[in-house]
């Protein structure tokens, strides 16, 4: 029952991340891409949190904990980017 359960959360989660992608590349401006970078980070993450659950293995709980980090500190350059025109002060 667990098998099923987690090939149909890998088949949401995948499905999840070909719309977000879609929406990435034609999304209408920088805000709506940025936020769907954001998206993507999370999904990624949580399709490694799945693979983990199934492979009973801890190295992909340590690669989605790197991938979310990541993804927290690009959202917030690129927000800071759009919002001052740069990212250091």
């Amino acid at each position: 029952m667990l098998e099923i359960s987690i090939k149909i959360a890998l088949a949401s989660i995948a499905v999840s991340m070909i719309l977000v992608i879609y929406r990435l590349i034609k999304g209408p401006d920088a805000p709506d891409r940025i936020l769907a970078l954001d998206t993507l980070y999370v999904n990624a993450a949580a399709l490694l949190i799945v693979l983990g659950i199934y492979d009973s293995s801890s190295i992909y709980f340590e690669a989605a904990l790197l991938i979310a980090l990541m993804g927290f500190v690009a959202t917030v350059a690129l927000a800071r980017y759009l919002a001052r025109g740069d990212v250091m002060d």
